[in-house]
Order: structure tokens, then C-alpha cells, then sequence
């Protein structure tokens, strides 16, 4: 090798190495001498998506002064505040009303006034309950008005308010003095005093409207470790609906199978050795079944993804734009991610694309596991999206996107680096062809995307929130489940509800369901829902007349109600099912986009259940309403406290209006069973767990518009 090869070759290494280096060390908020700019857009925003935008933190705290100065009643801290107090329990944006944000957008009228929507809790009154004012104009507030009345047609009942976090702290306190209750038990059944056990909260509250009785299951609790997967046998039954904390009570016991009156009555049966006892050692860290710590020393780097002249897309403030995509981003602190004004090439496609309410459903043979329920929007999918590990959760060259909120303190908080925007190289190709026939050449494009992503991680899992824009226009949203399982204590007949994953751990069965709101605008507000099926026509062969042919055929429907368009979950759901706007294509096709859904959702609920009103959305796979202003959410953070009469009842939108020609809306279920297994533990793994759906142009183009993307090649037989 002679030396001018050798240098060509040591120029090249020294500049991957450099190139490297830029991904992995300088990658941050602010540009650095390794990063290129990003190629200039048709549209990088003009500060318009601002109207969507979540509060920062200085608008919440002058919403904050301004409600302790203007309501006349004296506030807690919610961070300290007991059920007898009042207090701020969060505040978030008010979005606009749709009609003053398309004149604001579409034709140049005023800029709609920047208002929050704070949720108050008054326990100090004589009829304590929860009222919503909104309160603006932002960033200097001046007027607040009460809204409940408006919203829910009738006040909100004090018991429907989620549990606070101070309220888990009384709770907690009541079982930890009532534990002490049976020292000699706790010490033969889990070697322990009662302090180092973990509690996990269940809902719903009760059986009817107004309960306010909680199971809670202990685990043995070692630091770094899951203990939702070391339960000991343990659960009590909590009332604490008083709004005095010192009438708070244990109601039942429940171990390994009996019930029991109280601590003391379970106390009293071991000491008679009436009581069969499962002896639980407490594992060492090293040895516990939800530890994650790695058994191997690091090994070699596995591939990265690289930017050659930095990223492709471009930010600016809540407003994302990517190969003639415009994304306006945002999170909602209970129900999560929430994307407004999807555009192409300025056009709008989607009006809102949200989160609305995610349900983990359990079977189990303890009291715990058998009656939970979590409706996940009344803990905060948004509030629980945490920080995200660079390399891990998002690839290093991923930009990163601070969140912030205000719930149950007086004082915003910051989820540093929570959301997180990259594209990503799907290492597929969106398209190719390799012809040999006539011709020889080859054309193909990668499948690259825009993604965007949340994880939030709600007690034992971590849900993936993805929404990911093709190049061939198409917006898929996808949702992957990891994080560790619930379990229950393995006794009696506990393979009935699932299987064993540890000597004394029950993985029981659960289902995931999510529900999502889908406000599309196909060229323009007013659409109509047209589906397409295949058929069969036994005829005979038109060029004989002498054999028959099974003649297939696509069958066109228009669907004229609510009612027509609400697919039950085991309903056949048509093929092709689309939003169509009035306006043709070039070939004379109504310009669509299609729904198109990957689901494998169990029941719900039986229809017989109390409480399967208040998750009415999961009895449908998809349902199409007329869009309404009053109409602005499929759930409420007020069902799981009281699913017996819900604040919001998803059917009630359903009542066979017309649907053509009007603006629409698409409500999306999509979920999955999940039986536990061995290969749960120590963590779910995202592979074969997650659902979603699409929307993809149908005739909504006059050909792919990837033709247009920079990244499709060709080349001939006659090339090199």
C-alpha cells in the first residue's frame, strides 16, 4: 500500500471519528461547532402554533397569586393539604375554542386570549366539591370565571376528586399504626415490622357512588428493586372517605386467602395458630426477583444512528417541521401527548391528535387484583412522563423537550428532557424495484420518519407513546407497554388468573386498552365517512359464456349516522374505512384519508358491569361523532373515583346525527390482553406488545408524494 493510501485512509478515520464524537458528546439545546443547522423549510413558524401552547411556568405562578388573591377563600398548599382544606390541584392551558383558532390561523382574525384552566378543591366549605375556572388574560390574569356547571351540566361531587398524594401519605401512615397491631405475625410471615413494606394502591373506591374504600397490597419493598413483584400475602381494606383524616379505617384483612375483622383478629389467629403461614424471607437485593441490574459486564457498542449534516427537522418553540410536515406539539398533565394543526406542505390534515385515557384492567384471586381497574388519566399520563435516557429511550442525536406542570403543589414542576423529537431510519425501504424484465434498473427510497415520543411510567409500567410522520404522509401512532407487571400472591387455584413467575408471585392476567381522539380536517372541515369492502360475484366468463369466474369486486358504501359509523369491539370493522372531503383528485376520487387500525383489545367489560359506563369508549374500536366544542374528551380524571355515575360518558356522544358533510371526529380504541409469563420478569419487553393505528392517504394525492422526497434514487443497467 503505497503512502498516499495510507493518508486517504487516516484523513477518513480522523473524520469519522470526529463525526462520532459530535453525536455523542455535543448533542444539547444550544448549536456547537460539530452541529450543521438544518436544511431551511417552506414553513419554519411564525409563532402562530404558540396559540396551542402549554403554560410555562411563569404563567402558572401568576395563575397561582392571582387565585389566592381573587377567590376570597384561604388556600393549602395542595402538597399539605388535608380533605378538610381547600386547595389548587393542578393547572393547565386552556385551549382555544376551534372556531377562534381557525379564524386566528385561517383568515387573519385576532389572536384568541391565553388562558388557564385551574382545578380547585374545596373541602372547607359546607358543601365541599370541585369547581374548574378558567382564568386569563395570560400572562397577567385579570378575570376568572367558574366553568363546571358549563362543562358537566351539574356540579362536581367532592368524592369524585382523585386521591392527592398527601392523602397516600394519611393512608399510608393508618396501615403502618395498625401493623404494628401484629408484630409476631409480620415478623413469622414476611420478617418484617410492617416499615419496610412497599403499598400499592387499587381502584376503584368501593362498590357504589360516594364509597371511598381502597384495597392496598403489600410487598416487600428492597431499594433499587420492582417490589410490585415480591407481594407477601398481604392486603388491607381502607375507608377513608371522611374529610376527617383521624376517622380513617381499616375495614378488612385479606391473607393468603382469609379475611379478617382487623389487624388485631389476624394477630390473635396466628397466635392460636389457627393461621397457615407462608414464610417469606426478605430477598437481598442481589437475588430479588425485580431486580434489573445487569449479570454481564458491558460489551461491545452496538450501532448508533448518525447524523451526517446534523438533523433534518427544525423546532421552534412548540412547533416542529420536517420534509413539508408541520407539527404543533404539547402535553396535557392528565391524559398525555397532544399534537395540534398536523399540516402538509401548509395544508392541514388533522386538527388534534390526542391521548385521551389509557385502562389496565386485572384478574386475580386476591382482593387487590381482582377489583382493580386503573383509568391512568386521573394519576397523570403526562405529569409521569419523566426524563428520557439519551442512547435508550430516544437515539443520542434525538433533540430533547423540557415539560412542565402544576398538580397537587403550589409550585410548577419541570420534567426535564421528557419529550423527545428525532428521525429515525427504519432500515426498510419505504419503496424499490429491482427490474430484469425489459429493462434493467433500480429505484427505491428508505423509509425514513419523524418521531415523536413520550414514555410515561405509571406506577409498575411505562407506556411508549410514539407519533411518527412518513414520508409518504402517512401518520402512524403507536404505543409499546414495558415496565414490570402487577402480581398478586400465588395461593389456591391462582393459575385460573394467570400463571406463576416466582415461588410466591401470581403474574396476573390484565388487559392494556388506550383510547385516542382524532380530529381530521381532510381539506377542509367538512368531511363524510366513505368504506370499501371486497366481495365475491360467481359469473360467467363474458369471453365464452361456458365457466364461471368468482368475480371480485369492491363495494362502496357512505355512512349516513353516528350510529353507523359506532364499531362495536367485535364488530367486523370495514377494510378501508376513510375520511373524504368533498373535493376530487386528478382521477376524479374524493380526497380521503384512511383509518387503519392494529389492535387486539379484550372486553373491556361486560355491559352488565355498574361501572362500565364511565369506559363506555372501550366498547368501540372506532366511533365517529360530529365534532362539538361541548364534546371535547371520550373520559375525565373524575370517572375512577366514581365510575358508578361518571362525569363523562363517552356513548352520550354517540346519538345518531348525520355525518355528511360535517366536521368529524374519530375515536380510536386499540389494546391488548397480556397473560404474564416467565419471560415478564424481571420486565415486559416492547416486542409482540404494542398496538396502534394509521392514517394514510387514500386518493388524497394524485400520485405518492415520497416521489418528491431527496432521498429516492434510480439507476440503470447502463450506469456503473
Amino acid at each position: 500500500m503505497n503512502v498516499k493510501m495510507v493518508l486517504i485512509l487516516l484523513v477518513l478515520a480522523l473524520a469519522m471519528i470526529f463525526a462520532l464524537v459530535c453525536v455523542l458528546l455535543t448533542r444539547g439545546r444550544a448549536p456547537s461547532p460539530c452541529q450543521h443547522q438544518p436544511p431551511a423549510q417552506e414553513d419554519t413558524g411564525d409563532g402562530q402554533s404558540l396559540v396551542f401552547a402549554d403554560l410555562t411556568p411563569e404563567e402558572m405562578v401568576q395563575v397561582v397569586r392571582y387565585l389566592q388573591g381573587h377567590l376570597g377563600v384561604q388556600l393549602v398548599d395542595a402538597s399539605r393539604a388535608k380533605p378538610s382544606d381547600s386547595c389548587i390541584a393542578s393547572i393547565d392551558v386552556q385551549v382555544p375554542t376551534k372556531a377562534e383558532v381557525l379564524r386566528f390561523l385561517d383568515e387573519g382574525g385576532a389572536r384568541p386570549p391565553r388562558e388557564a384552566l385551574a382545578v380547585l378543591y374545596f373541602g372547607n366549605q359546607p358543601d365541599p366539591n370541585v369547581t374548574e375556572y378558567v382564568v386569563g388574560p395570560l400572562p397577567t390574569p385579570a378575570y376568572h370565571r367558574d366553568v363546571t356547571v358549563q362543562k358537566y351540566r351539574g356540579k362536581l361531587l367532592y368524592h369524585r376528586r382523585p386521591v392527592t398524594s398527601r392523602e397516600y401519605v394519611d393512608i399510608n401512615a393508618l396501615i403502618q399504626r395498625e401493623l404494628r397491631k401484629a408484630p409476631r405475625f409480620l415478623a413469622a410471615c414476611c420478617e418484617s415490622d410492617g416499615t419496610d413494606l412497599a403499598i400499592l394502591t387499587t381502584a376503584p373506591r368501593g362498590f357504589k357512588s360516594g364509597d371511598h374504600t381502597t384495597w392496598f397490597v403489600l410487598f416487600h419493598n428492597v431499594a433499587g428493586t420492582g417490589y410490585y413483584l415480591s407481594p407477601v400475602g398481604l392486603e388491607v381494606l381502607v375507608e377513608h372517605g371522611d374529610l376527617r383524616v383521624s376517622q380513617w379505617q381499616l375495614r378488612k384483612i385479606f391473607y393468603n386467602g382469609q379475611y379478617f375483622a382487623s389487624t388485631g383478629d389476624l394477630e390473635d389467629t396466628f397466635v392460636a395458630n389457627l393461621l397457615e403461614v407462608v414464610r417469606i424471607k426478605k430477598p437481598p437485593a442481589e437475588a430479588v426477583l425485580g431486580s434489573m441490574r445487569p449479570r454481564h459486564p458491558p460489551g461491545s457498542m452496538g450501532p448508533l444512528q448518525y447524523e451526517p449534516q446534523g438533523p433534518r427537522y427544525s423546532i421552534q418553540d412548540n412547533h416542529v417541521t420536517f420534509q413539508h410536515w408541520s407539527i404543533t406539539f404539547g402535553m396535557n398533565p392528565n391524559s398525555g401527548p397532544r399534537l395540534f394543526d398536523i399540516r402538509f406542505r401548509g395544508e392541514r390534515i388533522i386538527y388534534e391528535l390526542s391521548l385521551q385515557e389509557a385502562l389496565a384492567l386485572y384478574g386475580s384471586n386476591c382482593p387487590g387484583g381482582m377489583s382493580t381497574r386503573y383509568l391512568d388519566g386521573s394519576f397523570g399520563i403526562g405529569r409521569f412522563a419523566y426524563e428520557l435516557v439519551r442512547g435508550l429511550d430516544c437515539p443520542y442525536t434525538a433533540t430533547y423537550v423540557d415539560q412542565h406542570y402544576l398538580a397537587e403543589s403550589e409550585t410548577p414542576k419541570t420534567n426535564q428532557n421528557s419529550l423527545c423529537i428525532f428521525e429515525h431510519d427504519a432500515a426498510l425501504p419505504l419503496q424499490r424495484h429491482f427490474s430484469d424484465s425489459q429493462s434493467l434498473y433500480y429505484g427505491g427510497l428508505q423509509k425514513n420518519m419523524l418521531v415523536i415520543r413520550a414514555i410515561s411510567t405509571l406506577i409498575n409500567y411505562d407506556y411508549i407513546w410514539d407519533f411518527m410522520f412518513h414520508s409518504s404522509r402517512a401518520v402512524e401512532v403507536r404505543v409499546h407497554a414495558t415496565g414490570y407487571i402487577s402480581s398478586s400472591f400465588f395461593h389456591g387455584r391462582g393459575t385460573t388468573y394467570g400463571n406463576r413467575v416466582g415461588p410466591h408471585t401470581l403474574g396476573t392476567m390484565h388487559l392494556h386498552h388506550m383510547h385516542y381522539k382524532v380530529d381530521l380536517d381532510v381539506h377542509g372541515q367538512l368531511n363524510s365517512v366513505e368504506t370499501q369492502d371486497m366481495g365475491y360475484e360467481l359469473v360467467k366468463d363474458p369471453w365464452s359464456m361456458q365457466n364461471t369466474i368468482e368475480w371480485l369486486y369492491l363495494h362502496r358504501e357512505r355512512l349516513e349516522t353516528e350510529d353507523e359509523a359506532a364499531f362495536l369491539l367485535k364488530a367486523p370493522l370495514p377494510r378501508y374505512l376513510s375520511f373524504a372531503s368533498p373535493k376530487p383528485n386528478k382521477w376524479g376520487h374524493l380526497r380521503s384519508y384512511r383509518i387503519q387500525i392494529a389492535s387486539s383489545a379484550g372486553e373491556h367489560l361486560p355491559a352488565s358491569s355498574s361501572m362500565e359506563r364511565a369506559i363506555s369508549w372501550g366498547r368501540y374500536q372506532l366511533a365517529i361523532t360530529r365534532w362539538k366544542e361541548e364534546e371535547p374528551t371520550s373520559s375525565s380524571i373524575y370517572n375512577p373515583d366514581d365510575p358508578w355515575t361518571p362525569t363523562v360518558i363517552f356513548t352520550d356522544l354517540i346519538n345518531n346525527e348525520t355525518i355528511i358533510n360535517e366536521d368529524l371526529v374519530a375515536w380510536v380504541s386499540v389494546g391488548f390482553p397480556h397473560v404474564p409469563h416467565a419471560e415478564d420478569i424481571p420486565n415486559t419487553v416492547t416486542v409482540g406488545n404494542s398496538v396502534g393505528f394509521f392514517l394514510r392517504p387514500y386518493n388524497y394525492f394524485d400520485e405518492d408524494p415520497s416521489v418528491d422526497s431527496p432521498d429516492s434514487i434510480c439507476f440503470s443497467g447502463a450506469q456503473d
